[in-house]
């Protein structure tokens, strides 16, 4: 079965973004963003739901377009309209049975790429993982919480820890059996 892996940038206090999506306290650069870059790499599908899809209209993505180029994606959304001949999947019905069925059948593992409430829901279904959290040295105050909802604690196992030059602490967990 594929594996999902939440891969996210995070401030030290638990957010994704600001207010308003601002992600300006993020380093931009940097040796962190290198190994970002390999793990990307290891990806073959995507996953997120539709504010963190639409997020990407503002750094210049085309609606229906493939933020990654190389992944298959599948926007979780019920109301997210594309053109015609979108190259992206979107799941508006049936969520957690196409989520089941994305991990029964093809090759390397599913990157979920945010947001906070879509990773809680994946979380909450029991389908989450590996947490793979770029801790940025930055205090947001609020913005998007990590786990935006999470009513049902995760039991983790921290596997691996790299400090960055860039002052970005790598922390990859395993996601336990409750």
């Amino acid at each position: 079965m594929r594996r999902i892996i939440y891969d996210v940038a995070v401030s030290a206090d638990g957010f994704i973004c600001g207010p308003s999506g601002d992600i300006s306290s993020f380093p931009a650069t940097g040796d962190h963003l290198t190994a970002y870059q390999a793990r990307l790499a290891t990806y073959s599908t995507v996953i997120m739901g539709r504010q963190t899809y639409e997020f990407g209209y503002g750094y210049g993505l085309e609606p229906g377009a493939r933020a990654y180029p190389d992944m298959d994606h599948h926007i979780f959304s019920r109301t997210l309209e594309l053109p015609e001949g979108a190259e992206v999947a979107v799941v508006r019905v049936g969520w957690s049975e196409v989520l089941e069925r994305l991990r029964k059948t093809g090759t390397g593992d599913i990157y979920l790429c945010g947001g906070g409430l879509f990773a809680a829901w994946v979380a909450g279904c029991g389908a989450l993982d590996r947490l793979r959290i770029k801790r940025a040295p930055a205090i947001l105050g609020n913005g998007i919480r990590l786990f935006d909802g999470l009513t049902t604690p995760l039991k983790l196992r921290l596997d691996q820890t790299v400090k960055h030059e860039s002052g970005v602490v790598f922390e990859d967990y395993a996601v336990l059996p409750s």
